[in-house]
């Protein structure tokens, strides 16, 4: 009987290991969850540039002038 929990735990370890290929590093992160993360900030960002970016030219065309001046 021990011998059949002893084999049992060693098959479950070498299933583990055959699931996951030796180059996958366990915490390589949730990469989904990044690009998903990188795309809804640069949604905000064109959000925001286009709303913003009429004052932002009008900012930047002043400081300009003032410079040049």
């Amino acid at each position: 009987m021990k011998n059949l929990g002893m084999r049992c735990g060693m098959l479950l370890l070498a299933l583990a290991a055959a699931r996951r290929p030796a180059t996958d590093h366990p915490e390589r992160g949730d990469v989904p969850g990044w690009v998903m993360i990188t795309l809804m900030s640069a949604v905000l960002v064109a959000a925001l540039l286009a709303l913003a970016g009429p004052a932002l030219e009008t900012m930047f065309n002043q400081a300009m002038d003032k410079v040049g001046s």
